[in-house]
């Protein structure tokens, strides 16, 4: 009976804070699962990932400096490395995603 007693202008005005709520709500949605974004999303992961693992790279390499002669290659050889490590992290991240 409650219901009926209400204005019907204050329900009118519930239902359009309802969907412009819904509206909303949608659009966070869509938002969230678009292909773009998901692929932004990923894309900024793997280049974190990569960032870590560099930065690991970079403090063994320097730690391997201290305790001994660094080699001329030493530099030349740990950034191919980091580069195949970094492109093999990215192409299974790739292939993982489109399965």
């Amino acid at each position: 009976m409650a219901d009926r007693a209400r204005d019907p202008a204050a329900i009118e005005r519930d239902i359009e804070q309802t969907r412009e709520e819904l509206a909303r709500s949608i659009d966070e949605l869509a938002d969230r699962l678009s292909p773009k974004n998901a692929a932004q999303r990923g894309m900024a992961k793997v280049k974190e990932e990569a960032g870590r693992v560099a930065e690991d790279i970079g403090a063994i390499a320097r730690k391997e400096t201290r305790d001994r002669p660094r080699s001329p290659l030493t530099g030349p050889v740990l950034l191919g490395a980091g580069v195949v490590v970094t492109t093999v992290a990215i192409r299974l991240l790739l292939r993982r995603r489109r399965r």
